[in-house]
């Protein structure tokens, strides 16, 4: 035997037919407002990455980089580059 509340526990959406298609709306519109700030996060690490030196400041610059960059600010004069310049050119092992 049916009874009202046995139909209504009997059926999954009990006031009307489901809510159709645009129970994909919700997690799709979370999506993308996740997308949208992991976006941005990124956007503004690569500012400040750039702001301090990027990739060429990290352990993979050069020692003749550093060195060059150092004259151009003027922490070394003329003299000292063009000696340890030599230094660091006399001292690079050679590639086989």
């Amino acid at each position: 035997m049916l009874t009202p509340l046995t139909a209504l526990a009997a059926t999954p959406w009990a006031y009307g037919p489901g809510p159709g298609p645009f129970f994909l709306l919700v997690p799709l519109f979370w999506l993308a407002v996740i997308v949208v700030l992991a976006l941005l996060f990124r956007r503004g690490a690569r500012r400040r990455w750039a702001e301090y030196g990027g990739p060429a400041a990290g352990p993979h610059r050069s020692p003749e980089a550093t060195l060059s960059e150092r004259f151009a600010t003027g922490q070394i004069d003329e003299v000292e580059y063009r000696s340890r310049l030599e230094v660091l050119r006399a001292n690079r092992p050679t590639k086989r």
